[in-house]
């Protein structure tokens, strides 16, 4: 506050002077007049008291412009003035003859002025006065305590005098220095006088008198005044917004009570959004001024509120903004108006920047405030901006936070794109001043494992690109290349597609920083084919789409392809042929149709039209030698021609010499069979159309096989196989893609040209064969799976080519070649079962395959597994004298943990591995590498009804007509793999795996084509396909419903088509996982995907009733709830069962409302009361089925109302119906809880019973009764439950449930010490009864435990003894704490001390502790343990119940330290 006054004065005073200046300087313009007036300057001299007395004092008054002259020092001039009145024989009159003469004297402007401005020093004076600055004639008397009262009425009776005037000819404001000589009084006589005299005049003043006055209040009145000028001023600016800055800057430097600073402090709250703008930062420093660490957080969450940024910028200054870089050249008021507008809000920026630097509190309660919002609704742009600030503020720590809570905000949906958009386009000038903080942030989100705070930190680089200045984009694409040079795979593709979009979106600027680009091709090794892809399209749009300029990033893409092109290494091949043909279509893209130019005019140029057909040449040449380097390169321009952006000369010559290649290689005319030439006798097969006609085509894929293998071999011996072009049946499905895209380009996507291909044979081997393959030799064993391999990747690709087409022959074929293909994959698992270690021919050809095939999936020795573990358990059982073999739970289940199986399985070869015993099944989901990847149009296939085909004879009459249908088979096909597809793009949580280098490698093999999908428009096209989708998912229902209903109620029952079921029911499982995959999408909580799931939801929806208008997501979610709520009467499997509940979470996620908690919990428990059988009439087990079970439980669990009673139920009514049935029997109320399914069950209930009691508070004593008795009785049945689950150790005694009941006993008992023990500390007094029978009940439980620790010591088991030595010094303190309960509540004689006999989990004694008995000297418990004894303690009294209690509590502890 004195720093500012000081500044206040020096600027007043300067004011003087230059008014002083100025006046000398229009003397000299006017000379001539003043000549005439000179004269009359001299001093002042007429015999009155007042001229009289400053002449005896030391002051010379001066007429005209001379200033009054002073010959004393101040102080000594002062004193001898008061000297001089004091002691005149007419004191007291004589001070008002002095003022009156003071009056008479300041009637002349001039003189008055002189009088204002300061004194000046005489000669004589200079030469004994060091003094440079010399106060003012009247600020001299102001200081001498007996003038100065009447001389302040002078004065203010002056001032109106001037206040009116305009401005003068020497352009002096006589009222501002009138006022100036109020500043800085040593001593104010009569300050109350003052401050009401101040308050008049600022009501009637004008409005720049009010604002100087206002202004000048701190540095007038004393610090005794300042709450009551501050009420004044506080009224004043809500009657008056023009006065808002002084007036603030005025209560800014007064010295206010903390009550009136709350006052004042609301009140400017409260006009905050009607403050001018350019007030606006003065406002805001106030209230930042104004905080205290008690009401900060209250304070910036009020400002928070009140302050609109949107109100800040009118629109046209934001478009203005949006443009600035395009328009350098703006004029006008409304630039200047855009600017202030700017510069205010900066400015208001740079005071919350002051403020959270310099005050710890105000920048806590930023960061408070914004956390505490929790919608998207109550973000606004301020708390991005400030979250800037504080960044660049903070010190690492406080950095970290921001970090934390702005990932925290973006995972949540708070702050997302919108508003870093609004951020960038409307302060810009303000987010340019953190662009360090900007850059760093956005280089630590995208490097997040969160899908969406990745995709918010590529929105940061984007917006910093486009909206700065060159510095700025340098930094921005130093840093994309750094993160795409990183390793982590996500980092590299989020970045590339960064620089993507920026090259799209900005091409001229980023071809400034395509040398930086270009460094990128050193760290290709790391780099994955899409990457590379990605990579080449943006080196090769910068380089050809800017003609010569990029002519040096030209000449090293081409040194770099012919260098990969040129390796015999197969990655570095791949590198260079991927890279050549991205290039290609660099060259030849099409840009008419983005750019139109004339007709005439070829849209490519003859140079680049040569060098695209010699690298198109150079890359044939250089892949024609190797079968899999010729297929991915046809892969690779079948992807470019699929495009459709190629110019037409060069889409004319990639495809005039395709078809007749294609025929050459692959292609002969159908002749009669010849054997004998080949390993496995010729023939073909699958001919759908004329059967056995003479003429026409077949596909020569058995030959070609056969002369791969052969060349092969002798490749190593002779070196003229390298000079030949390499046709290889490899190649076969690669070409043929090309081929159907260039015919699709040529005719507009009609395939009739080729539609031949569709139904032809393929030359083959007899299938029959198969049934056989054992007695084949290795050679030929290997020949016959690769034929098949080969077979199935050329049907997959022809149903690739033509599921798209109208045409009904044609469906009715496509669906034909997906039976086929069904058919083979049959034979195909009977060949690779029998030929270990065989490896397929390559399918995929942009990846490395790292990892082998899993060939074979052993069934025998998998059961063999089983029995030693059975033959373990039946040892340990010995071991441990079990007596109860009935009870006693040994199921290999239960010691096992669950294995990690695929999520569709088929069923066919569960029920086979049950029944034949020593035979090796194969799951093809292995072999994903080693087929052809199905395109996501074939998936239109599922719309498809019944079709019709026809049957020609020779003269093409139709002869017949077949129908034909999607069948189970070909269903499961097609949702596995639509499922696969889904669950790999489609990521379900907001998490993402970061993988290294290409760990990630092998999951993607398979996926290329839908890798260069987004999953926005995989998402698009799963809701499309969700009609039909429901159409299979009501026929899967419909047909289980019939079965129950003709079975009684049993779904599956002996005599029943058992393998028609086990489809249906693989179908039933495939669906509504890929309904849950789908509306589990991360991305539907992102806000641009809100109307695709509101269109998903709508679909569902309208299959239960559908609806006339457009429905709200609250009923669209309800509406999808009941529609797949009635699917769970009809579920045959467990795990078809998880998967249904599962679906039913999601959707009831997506409502704001809680309110299908009960019937999910419903639902769940009527899955746990149903009896699970498969087909062949065995009851479904196993680890799978496990696992399933212990979801279904969970999900229970977590959604009923009382888990405490949940668990009680099943445990007290649930497991004794279990031990009272028979050895294979299971529980009524609860079939799925058997003997072998116990230890889930167990560890479930014992998880969610601990998880249970930890949400019950421990609360305060000052807790109300009831609420006090609540949470005793929520304790009672837990201890309860606990007690009975504790106890059921001792009849299913195997060793995992001992380890879960070791584990989660101490868990309980924790929590019990935690938050039970503090709430009986309370509520003893009033509720001894209830504290007490809570205690006796868990003093059973902890004797209990107490067993299972000597029965795990006397075994030696490692696994059980860990959890010892933890849940033994628990047990100790839970003694100690029942002791410190009871003295604290004054009952402390009722605790004694006795000792427990260490025993098995029967109860028998441990006679191995004798020998520790006597070195230990325990002593014998005296308590009796039977239930009899201790009823009878009931009986007694409540101090000496609550003694026995304690004491058998304490029994535990020496029991520990005497087995310890």
């Amino acid at each position: 506050m004195v720093a500012k006054r000081r500044l206040s004065k020096s600027t007043d005073e300067h004011d003087e002077v230059h008014a002083k200046d100025l006046s000398r300087e229009k003397k000299r313009k006017i000379s001539g007049r003043k000549q005439t007036i000179s004269a009359q300057e001299g001093e002042v001299d007429d015999g009155t008291v007042f001229v009289q007395s400053l002449k005896s004092a030391g002051v010379t008054l001066k007429y005209g412009n001379q200033p009054n002259k002073l010959t004393l020092d101040q102080a000594v001039f002062q004193k001898k003035l008061y000297q001089t009145l004091r002691r005149h024989p007419r004191f007291p009159n004589v001070v008002q003859e002095f003022i009156s003469g003071l009056e008479s004297h300041i009637e002349d402007r001039d003189k008055f002025r002189n009088c204002l401005f300061p004194c000046g020093q005489s000669q004589e004076g200079e030469s004994s006065n060091n003094v440079s600055y010399q106060e003012s004639l009247i600020k001299l008397l102001l200081g001498i305590e007996i003038l100065q009262t009447p001389v302040i009425n002078t004065l203010f009776e002056k001032i109106p005098e001037f206040m009116y005037d305009g401005v003068p000819e020497d352009g002096i404001n006589m009222p501002r220095l009138i006022i100036n000589q109020f500043k800085w009084l040593g001593r104010i006589v009569d300050s109350k006088d003052l401050t009401s005299k101040i308050t008049q005049l600022i009501c009637v003043a004008p409005l720049e008198i009010q604002r100087h006055l206002i202004t000048s209040l701190p540095e007038i009145l004393d610090d005794a005044q300042h709450n009551g000028i501050a009420k004044e001023l506080n009224s004043l600016l809500q009657q008056n917004t023009q006065l808002t800055v002084p007036i603030l800057d005025a209560l800014s430097s007064l010295n206010l009570c903390a009550e009136l600073l709350v006052e004042v402090r609301h009140s400017v709250m409260s006009t905050l959004s009607a403050v001018k703008l350019d007030d606006l930062p003065v406002v805001v420093k106030f209230i930042l001024h104004a905080i205290t660490a008690a009401d900060a957080v209250e304070v910036i969450t009020e400002l928070r509120k009140n302050l609109e940024l949107e109100s800040c910028v009118l629109p046209s200054q934001m478009q203005a903004s949006q443009d600035k870089r395009k328009q350098k050249s703006v004029m006008g008021a409304s630039v200047n108006q855009e600017n202030r507008g700017h510069d205010c809000v900066a400015i208001m920026f740079n005071v919350i920047k002051a403020a959270v630097r310099f005050q710890k509190a105000t920048a806590e309660a930023w960061i408070k405030a914004i956390e505490i919002a929790d919608s998207a609704a109550e973000h606004k742009v301020i708390d991005l901006l400030v979250l800037l600030i504080l960044h660049t503020t903070s010190t690492s720590n406080s950095k970290k936070q921001v970090e934390k809570l702005l990932r925290s905000k973006i995972r949540l949906g708070h702050i997302g794109d919108q508003l870093l958009q609004v951020a960038f386009r409307s302060h810009a000038l303000v987010v340019r001043e953190y662009f360090s903080s900007v850059l760093y942030l956005a280089q630590i989100l995208l490097r997040s494992a969160d899908l969406s705070v990745v995709s918010f930190g590529s929105q940061m680089y984007k917006h910093t690109f486009m909206m700065f200045d060159s510095y700025c984009q340098q930094e921005v694409v130093g840093a994309l290349v750094t993160h795409v040079c990183s390793g982590f795979t996500t980092e590299v593709d989020t970045s590339l597609d960064v620089i993507i979009d920026l090259v799209s979106q900005s091409l001229s600027a980023m071809a400034i920083y395509a040398i930086f680009v270009k460094g990128i091709l050193d760290y290709m090794d790391n780099l994955s084919p899409q990457q590379i892809r990605k990579l080449f399209f943006v080196l090769g749009t910068l380089a050809f789409s800017r003609g010569q300029d990029g002519s040096h990033i030209q000449d090293d893409m081409h040194i770099v392809i012919r260098k990969q092109l040129s390796s015999t290494m197969s990655k570095y091949k791949r590198i260079g042929i991927i890279g050549a043909v991205m290039m290609v279509g660099c060259m030849a893209y099409d840009r008419s149709k983005v750019e139109p130019k004339p007709s005439d005019l070829p849209s490519m140029s003859k140079e680049s039209f040569r060098q695209a057909t010699a690298l198109l040449e150079l890359v044939r040449t250089c892949s024609e030698h190797s079968a899999e380097a010729a297929a991915l390169y046809y892969d690779e321009l079948a992807n470019l021609v699929q495009k459709g952006n190629l110019d037409p000369q060069v889409q004319e010559l990639i495809g005039r010499s395709v078809l007749d290649d294609f025929q050459e290689d692959f292609v002969v005319d159908l002749l009669p069979e010849t054997d004998g030439k080949y390993m496995l006798p010729l023939k073909p097969m699958h001919n759908l159309d004329e059967e056995d006609t003479e003429g026409g085509i077949v596909i020569n894929l058995l030959p070609l096989l056969s002369n791969s293998m052969t060349n092969t071999d002798t490749e190593n011996t002779t070196g003229k196989q390298k000079i030949k072009k390499c046709v290889s049946p490899v190649s076969l499905a690669s070409f043929f893609r090309l081929l159907r895209f260039c015919e699709e380009m040529q005719h507009n996507g009609n395939l009739e040209e080729i539609d031949a291909l569709l139904g032809c044979p393929l030359y083959m081997t007899n299938l029959e064969l198969v049934e056989k393959v054992e007695s084949l030799s290795k050679q030929e064993q290997e020949f016959l799976c690769s034929l098949l391999f080969h077979t199935l990747n050329w049907f997959r690709e022809v149903v690739n080519a033509f599921c798209k087409q109208q045409d009904t022959e044609m469906k009715g074929k496509v669906l034909l070649r997906l039976q086929n293909i069904t058919q083979l994959q049959v034979l195909l698992e009977k060949c690779l079962a029998a030929t270990p270690g065989y490896v397929p021919p390559l399918a995929n050809f942009d990846l490395e395959v790292t990892e082998a095939p899993v060939t074979t999936a052993p069934a025998a020795p998998a059961k063999k597994g089983k029995k030693g573990d059975q033959g373990k358990d039946q040892k340990s059982k010995k071991k441990q004298k079990s007596e109860d073999n009935k009870n006693s739970s040994t199921d290999s289940s239960q010691t096992e943990d669950p294995a990690e199986e695929s999520q569709v399985q088929s069923e066919n070869t569960q029920g086979k591995e049950n029944t034949e015993e020593g035979k090796v099944f194969i799951n093809l989901s292995n072999y994903r590498a080693y087929f052809r990847e199905l395109d996501i149009d074939v998936f239109i296939v599922l719309q498809c009804g019944l079709v019709t085909k026809s049957l020609l004879d020779t003269e093409l009459h139709t002869k017949a007509t077949e129908v034909v249908q999607l069948g189970s088979a070909e269903l499961v096909f097609l949702l596995e793999d639509l499922y696969h597809k889904l669950d790999y793009m489609l990521v379900a949580t907001a998490t993402n795996k970061m993988f290294f280098l290409k760990v990630q490698g092998d999951r993607d093999v398979g996926f290329s084509h839908l890798r260069q999908m987004t999953p926005q428009a995989l998402a698009q096209f799963a809701v499309e396909l969700l009609n039909p989708l429901c159409n299979h998912l009501e026929n899967v229902h419909n047909y289980f419903q019939v079965l129950i209903a003709e079975n009684n109620g049993v779904v599956d029952v002996l005599g029943a088509n058992v393998k028609e079921q086990q489809q249906m029911a693989v179908c039933y499982q495939l669906l509504l996982q890929i309904l849950n995959t789908l509306f589990a999408w991360c991305g539907f909580s992102q806000h641009g995907n809100r109307k695709l799931l509101k269109l998903a939801l709508g679909v569902l929806a309208n299959r239960l009733k559908a609806g006339d208008g457009e429905l709200e997501l609250e009923e669209l979610v309800r509406q999808t709830f009941r529609y797949l709520q009635n699917f769970h009467s009809s579920i045959p499997r467990c795990a078809t069962a998880v998967t249904l509940t599962q679906l039913l979470i999601v959707i009831a996620k997506k409502s704001l409302d809680n309110q299908d908690k009960e019937k999910i919990a419903s639902i769940a428990r009527g899955f746990l009361c149903q009896s699970w059988i498969l087909p062949t009439g065995e009851k479904e087990k196993g680890n799978k089925y496990n696992e399933a079970l212990e979801t279904l439980l969970c999900i229970y669990l977590k959604h009923a109302d009382d888990v405490l009673k949940s668990v009680e139920e099943i445990a007290g009514v649930g497991v004794p119906e279990l031990l009272n049935s028979t050895k294979d029997g299971s529980s009524n109320t609860f079939p799925t809880l058997s003997r072998q399914t116990f230890l889930v069950f167990y560890r479930v209930m014992m998880r969610e019973l601990d998880k249970s009691v930890k949400n019950i508070s421990a609360g305060l004593q000052s807790d109300p009764a009831e609420m006090q008795i609540e949470k005793l009785l929520r304790w009672n049945v837990a201890v309860r439950d606990f007690h009975i689950l504790v106890n059921l150790v001792k009849i299913f005694d195997s060793r995992p449930v001992l380890a879960v009941c070791l584990k989660h006993g101490r868990l309980f008992i924790e929590s019990f010490l935690k938050q039970g023990m503090p709430l009986l500390d309370n509520s003893f007094k009033k509720h001894r009864e209830d504290a007490q029978s809570l205690l006796k009940t868990l003093q059973l439980s902890t004797r209990q435990l107490h067993h299972m620790c000597g029965h795990s010591k006397l075994n030696q088991d490692t696994n059980l003894t860990n959890h010892v030595p933890p849940l033994k010094r628990l047990l100790e303190l839970f003694v100690c704490r029942v002791k410190a309960m009871l003295t604290i509540n004054k009952c402390q004689e009722a605790f004694w001390l006795g000792n427990l006999k260490n025993r098995d989990l029967q109860g028998g004694e441990i006679l191995s502790q004798a020998s520790q008995q006597e070195s230990g000297g325990e002593e014998e418990s005296e308590l009796p343990d039977n239930g009899e004894e201790e009823e009878s303690e009931e009986d007694m009294d409540g101090c000496e119940s609550d003694t026995r209690k304690a004491a058998r509590d304490d029994e535990e502890s020496s029991e520990d330290s005497g087995s310890e």
